[in-house]
Protein backbone atom coordinates (compact mmCIF):
# COMPACT_ATOMS: atom_id res chain seq x y z
CA UNK A 1 0.00 0.00 0.00
CA UNK A 2 1.42 3.38 -0.99
CA UNK A 3 0.48 6.41 1.06
CA UNK A 4 1.10 9.84 -0.43
CA UNK A 5 0.91 12.92 1.77
CA UNK A 6 0.70 16.41 0.36
CA UNK A 7 1.28 19.23 2.83
CA UNK A 8 2.16 22.88 2.99
CA UNK A 9 4.38 24.08 5.84
CA UNK A 10 5.14 27.70 6.69
CA UNK A 11 7.90 28.32 9.23
CA UNK A 12 8.27 31.85 10.54
CA UNK A 13 11.04 31.18 13.04
CA UNK A 14 13.20 28.08 13.54
CA UNK A 15 15.91 27.82 16.15
CA UNK A 16 18.27 24.87 16.23
CA UNK A 17 20.20 24.49 19.48
CA UNK A 18 22.87 22.24 18.09
CA UNK A 19 23.69 20.00 15.18
CA UNK A 20 26.06 17.06 15.30
CA UNK A 21 27.22 14.59 12.70
CA UNK A 22 24.36 12.24 13.53
CA UNK A 23 21.60 14.85 13.91
CA UNK A 24 18.26 14.54 12.15
CA UNK A 25 16.01 17.56 11.65
CA UNK A 26 12.62 16.56 10.31
CA UNK A 27 9.88 18.96 9.28
CA UNK A 28 6.71 17.31 8.04
CA UNK A 29 6.07 13.64 7.40
CA UNK A 30 8.50 11.04 6.18
CA UNK A 31 7.91 7.37 5.60
CA UNK A 32 11.62 6.70 5.23
CA UNK A 33 14.63 8.75 6.34
CA UNK A 34 17.78 7.85 4.46
CA UNK A 35 21.09 8.69 6.07
CA UNK A 36 23.24 11.10 4.16
CA UNK A 37 26.54 12.73 5.01
CA UNK A 38 28.51 15.29 3.02
CA UNK A 39 31.79 16.96 3.89
CA UNK A 40 32.68 19.96 1.76
CA UNK A 41 35.89 21.96 1.74
CA UNK A 42 34.47 25.11 0.16
CA UNK A 43 37.31 27.28 1.44
CA UNK A 44 40.02 25.14 -0.14
CA UNK A 45 41.77 24.62 3.19
CA UNK A 46 44.77 22.28 3.14
CA UNK A 47 45.53 21.84 6.86
CA UNK A 48 44.15 22.18 10.38
CA UNK A 49 43.27 25.57 11.82
CA UNK A 50 46.08 27.13 13.89
CA UNK A 51 45.53 27.37 17.64
CA UNK A 52 44.87 30.84 18.97
CA UNK A 53 46.21 29.89 22.41
CA UNK A 54 47.83 26.84 23.93
CA UNK A 55 45.29 24.00 24.39
CA UNK A 56 45.98 23.92 28.15
CA UNK A 57 44.75 27.50 28.60
CA UNK A 58 41.07 27.81 29.50
CA UNK A 59 39.10 30.88 28.48
CA UNK A 60 37.30 30.82 31.85
CA UNK A 61 39.29 29.86 34.93
CA UNK A 62 37.81 26.68 36.36
CA UNK A 63 37.92 25.57 40.00
CA UNK A 64 40.07 22.56 40.82
CA UNK A 65 38.34 19.17 40.56
CA UNK A 66 36.60 17.87 43.66
CA UNK A 67 36.75 14.19 44.60
CA UNK A 68 33.37 12.73 45.45
CA UNK A 69 33.35 9.68 47.76
CA UNK A 70 31.45 6.68 46.38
Amino acid sequence: MNLYISQSIVIHNLRVGGVSNSAVLQIGSAGLIKTQSHLYNTGGFTGPVPHLMPPETALIPLPPPVEVPL
